[in-house]
């Protein structure tokens, strides 16, 4: 029996208590009976004879053997079983069906601990046991062969069949809430694991951003530079503008990379990240224009029914699809006219068209077009269009320019 350093397992004081009170109930119900029923001498063992004493030590026996019933169930049940007929083989008459307590509980051990099937042959030869003690008992009693066989018989099979229902019952309740929770724990762990695989595509996809940030500020700070190394010698006042707006774009892009490192680190109370809406596109575009760049910006329809009936990850969408749009012209086409149009006509869909013009002189040559980059930025524009059910179109234009296209479905049109 397993014991720990603290005493005992629960299973083995639970192994414990019903040994001592299977002795404690079989060999006190046989002093009982012998003592109030010492007129009728002839049904029991005389107390202190021989067969009491062997009926005594059987039952002490049988409940020993309870104790192991739950490690050697089968051994326990063929055990018990022999107790009946050596007692009766002794003499004890009517005190032979005393031993059929701990056949009892020897049984219901064994069927709620072990799979029925593979107790059928150690069933069996307890049933024969215990129904050849009953009828040795009867015979001892005065009844005739036949009828103390089939009385025996009738008993064992009665009882042991008793048992057997109240035990597959019991095992199957078990099985059944074992089950239960099996399910419940698989159901928790793949919750789990689709939290935790979600949680990565959305830092995956964060991660991304740090791509389109740097590129939208970084490439604004490369043209007022450029504009900067010009300016120094032949407009000192236009340079110092520009060596402002420098300072202006490095402090936005330290801060949006602040939050968004915020936001992979998990639990940053530090982090002030800000979502990007529709109604922010005004404030980029004119971050841009504010570089020295060319373009306008065009609000058609009602911007603030817009901003309430577009999902605020489709207004993130199109706040990075004009951040990637106006940093790919930078890159691509320096020099070039922008235009941003926010159209909020329909009501079904609200377009937001990013174009400029192709470049100017020779950086025309050199640049190419934004699809050509091979970057990840076009790949971003997609993924995020694909998410919240938007329609993205890009390519080149007839005057030779670029235009990006997306088209957001309103809440309640998402097909």
């Amino acid at each position: 029996m397993g014991t720990s350093p603290h005493g005992p397992s629960p299973r083995t004081r639970r192994a414990a208590l019903l040994a001592v009170g299977c002795a404690v109930v079989s060999v006190g119900t046989l002093l009982a009976t012998t003592a109030l029923e010492a007129e009728d001498a002839a049904a029991l063992p005389a107390t202190g004879g021989t067969a009491w004493w062997v009926t005594v030590v059987a039952l002490l026996a049988q409940a020993g053997a309870l104790a192991r019933a739950r490690l050697r169930p089968r051994t326990v049940l063929v055990a018990t079983g022999v107790a009946a007929p050596l007692v009766a083989l002794a003499g004890a008459r009517d005190a032979t069906s005393l031993t059929t307590l701990a056949v009892v509980l020897a049984v219901y051990v064994a069927v709620t601990t072990r799979p029925l099937r593979t107790l059928v042959p150690a069933l069996a030869v307890t049933a024969v046991l215990v129904a050849a003690g009953g009828a040795l008992a009867g015979r001892d009693s005065g009844l005739a062969v036949g009828s103390a066989i089939g009385l025996a018989v009738v008993q064992t099979v009665g009882t042991l069949a008793l048992v057997l229902v109240v035990a597959s019952w019991v095992a199957a309740v078990r099985e059944s809430r074992r089950a239960r929770e099996d399910e419940r724990r698989a159901v928790a762990r793949e919750q789990s694991a689709l939290v935790r695989a979600a949680v990565d595509r959305e830092r995956t996809a964060m991660a991304r951003e740090l791509h389109d940030i740097a590129a939208h500020h970084l490439s604004g700070i490369a043209v007022m530079a450029s504009a900067l190394e010009r300016q120094v010698l032949t407009d000192p006042d236009g340079a110092q503008e520009a060596a402002r707006q420098v300072r202006q774009q490095s402090r936005s892009v330290l801060r949006d990379l602040r939050s968004l490192v915020g936001l992979l680190r998990e639990g940053d109370p530090a982090s002030d990240a800000r979502p990007e809406t529709l109604a922010g596109v005004r404030a980029l575009v004119a971050d841009v224009a504010a570089t020295g760049r060319e373009v306008a910006l065009a609000v058609l329809g009602d911007e603030q029914a817009a901003a309430r009936e577009v999902g605020p990850l489709a207004q993130l969408a199109a706040y990075r699809a004009v951040q990637e749009a106006l940093a790919n012209a930078a890159r691509h086409a320096p020099g070039a006219a922008c235009s941003v149009t926010v159209d909020a006509r329909d009501d079904r869909v609200v377009e937001v068209v990013v174009r400029n013009g192709p470049a100017d002189g020779a950086a025309a040559g050199s640049a190419g077009s934004p699809g050509a980059a091979g970057g990840f930025g076009l790949v971003g524009m997609r993924e995020r269009a694909a998410l919240t059910g938007a329609d993205l179109d890009v390519g080149p234009t007839d005057d030779g320019g670029w235009q990006v296209r997306l088209r957001l479905p309103r809440e309640g049109e998402v097909a």
